[in-house]
């Protein structure tokens, strides 16, 4: 009975102390929330998110839908995250078939191959990535005006941008028909690794792939049929305006040196988190899966490259989880990201806490986010049971 007592007084302090801590914590962040309030009052600034339905007065050089100066806070705010969205999915789709691509020539048996992946990743992994964006777009501002643009099969090069055929579409219905690619190619990857769908046979699988996929382009290709306007042709070609490029898609210098920055740097780290992964695969393994008459091909598809995605995983998260981080470096060439957007609206609105708040708060959802989702798929590839260099 007694030792019941001291250890039911001995869990009821561990309680009570626990909820003293909450206690003091939760007052200190009331009090600074109290302080700051009062100072900002003081100097007479306002808190709150009202300002969030105020129009901005400036204009943003890079959306993707449609912006005006009388537009509020909260739409650019929504731009710019869907900025900084697109430039992580360009950069991280980049910088993983770039870094393969070095990762396999590191792993190869060829030393030619070696040599060129190692110098590859020691140059680029070594220098920093705003000395590598600064230097790309030292490179873009030193192509030659419009009048003089390098023409490369129907595209234009130009220090005013890249100039290249696109579809006469407004970039609602291209950013809804992107969309609904994406979310088909999203639901194609549930449907291969979900244990939901684990215990259908190849056949059946692969027509709901490629069913979910048709639906997918099916609905963009009528999207962009709809917004179409039939007074136009298909395809804008960009072509020389007087000192100016018209027609086509115009990318910014920003935004390309950014994505090529953002692409060349990770794909240096990734291409050695690649090299890592393919030396995790046992030779046992390999040697076994000739031994069964499997071709070179077949044991790279069916046996080192599963084996070694599965050890690449854990690191890639991280990696890409720095690389979304990374899109902030685009404040310093003008790319018009949601960093950019909330550094801005603060100097216009003055209301620092709050922006600063939304930057974190905006950057915590998409990372989370993005880490959970390549946890899951983390989880439901692992091996159950596999324990890396067990003891025999």
């Amino acid at each position: 009975m007694a030792r019941a007592l001291h250890l039911a007084s001995r869990s009821v302090r561990d309680v009570a102390l626990q909820i003293a801590f909450v206690a003091g914590l939760g007052t200190v962040v009331v009090l600074g929330v109290v302080t700051a309030r009062a100072n900002l009052a003081a100097q007479g600034m306002t808190s709150g998110f009202d300002f969030l339905w105020k129009s901005t007065g400036w204009e943003m050089n890079f959306t993707l839908l449609p912006t005006m100066t009388t537009d509020p806070y909260w739409w650019y705010l929504l731009m710019g995250l869907m900025n900084t969205l697109f430039m992580g999915t360009i950069g991280l789709a980049g910088a993983t078939v770039l870094g393969l691509g070095v990762g396999l020539m590191r792993a190869a048996r060829n030393p030619a191959a070696r040599l060129v992946g190692t110098i590859y990743i020691e140059l680029f992994r070594n220098l920093p990535l705003i000395v590598q964006l600064f230097f790309w777009y030292a490179m873009a501002n030193s192509l030659p005006p419009p009048r003089q643009a390098l023409a490369f099969g129907g595209a234009l090069l130009s220090a005013r941008g890249i100039y290249l055929p696109g579809l006469n579409v407004g970039t609602g219905a291209a950013a809804l028909a992107v969309g609904f690619v994406l979310v088909a190619c999203a639901a194609c990857l549930w449907i291969g690794f979900s244990n939901r769908f684990r215990r259908l046979d190849a056949g059946p699988k692969r027509r709901l792939w490629l069913g979910t996929l048709a639906a997918g382009l099916a609905a963009a290709v009528l999207t962009l049929l709809v917004a179409r306007d039939p007074a136009l042709p298909w395809i804008s070609l960009p072509a020389l305006a007087g000192l100016k490029i018209d027609g086509g898609i115009r990318i910014q210098p920003e935004f390309s040196c950014l994505a090529i920055a953002i692409i060349t740097y990770g794909a240096a780290y990734i291409g050695e988190i690649v090299r890592g992964g393919f030396k995790a695969v046992g030779r046992g393994q390999i040697e076994a899966a000739r031994a069964l008459g499997l071709t070179p091909w077949q044991v790279f598809t069916r046996v080192r490259m599963p084996l070694a995605f599965r050890a690449m995983l854990p690191i890639l998260i991280n990696q890409y989880v720095w690389l979304i981080k990374a899109t902030t470096m685009g404040i310093a060439v003008g790319f018009s990201d949601f960093f950019m957007v909330v550094a801005t609206s603060i100097t216009h609105s003055g209301q620092t806490i709050e922006f600063i708040g939304l930057l974190m708060g905006g950057f915590l959802l998409i990372n989370f986010s993005l880490a959970a989702v390549l946890n899951r798929l983390n989880h439901a590839i692992a091996l159950k049971g596999h324990q890396t260099g067990a003891a025999a």
